[in-house]
């Protein structure tokens, strides 16, 4: 019988195990010796966080990054299809969510396994909840252009997208240009034009806040180095 692919959801921020993932997430861990991951080191720090007497040398880890080949990819179901259960891992939050783990789950499906996604924290949706935007109707759109005519573009658009379909536009930039898409933001949106910006989710600093683009421009956080996810919807 081949094995099951588990989803298991990791830690967004330096904060205990035991506040964002069920302890059931930790039964099924333990026994599994395969898993397929983004960073070698980060997913053993995770295990050994678990568990202090995991069992890591005796694992198999698979790294599923931009250098990974498809060829490679297929390969690592092996060990579900000769029986064993495998963990897909991302590097934070909930795997295959704006995450390349999203690829694996892809061929196992085609593959016809078994998937068990398991409960955990998504900043998408932690950010969407503490908003006030709809979440109803929402579109998480990754990262936006870095040169600044097309993210200057994308930014109106999809701000135009928000007023005209009713939906909240959700997207992240890397930690030392957070500052720089806010101010980017507050400039391009309409004055009215309500942004949330939510940082350190789960984590001692957690902040989630909305305001207007104009009130925004009177209060720019110190985002530098922070994992940050930018919300933004109609006045």
């Amino acid at each position: 019988m081949p094995g099951i692919l588990y989803l298991f959801p990791v830690t967004l921020a330096e904060s205990p195990l035991e506040k964002v993932l069920p302890e059931y997430n930790k039964q099924l861990l333990l026994p599994i010796r395969h898993f397929i991951v983004e960073e070698v080191r980060t997913a053993r720090r995770f295990l050994k966080k678990t568990d202090i007497g995991f069992d890591i040398d005796a694992c198999q880890f698979y790294s599923l990054n931009k250098h990974t080949t498809p060829e490679q990819i297929i390969g690592y179901l092996d060990a579900l299809k000769n029986g064993s259960d495998m963990g897909l891992l991302s590097e934070a939050g909930c795997p295959a969510v704006a995450d390349p783990g999203a690829d694996i789950v892809r061929i196992a499906q085609e593959k016809k396994y078994k998937i068990i996604p398991l409960v955990g924290p998504s900043s998408i949706l932690l950010a969407l909840m503490a908003s006030g935007f709809n979440g109803q109707r929402f579109a998480f759109e990754g990262y936006l252009p870095v040169e600044k005519n097309d993210r200057i573009k994308t930014i109106k658009r999809l701000e135009q997208r928000s007023y005209a379909e009713d939906m909240t536009q959700i997207f992240i930039e890397t930690p030392y240009r957070n500052t720089k898409l806010l101010e980017d933001l507050t400039i391009n949106l309409r004055p009215q034009t309500r942004i949330c910006v939510a940082f350190d989710l789960t984590g001692p600093d957690e902040s989630i806040r909305t305001l207007s683009a104009k009130d925004w421009k009177n209060d720019y956080p110190e985002l530098t180095k922070k994992p940050c996810i930018f919300l933004i919807y109609k006045a």
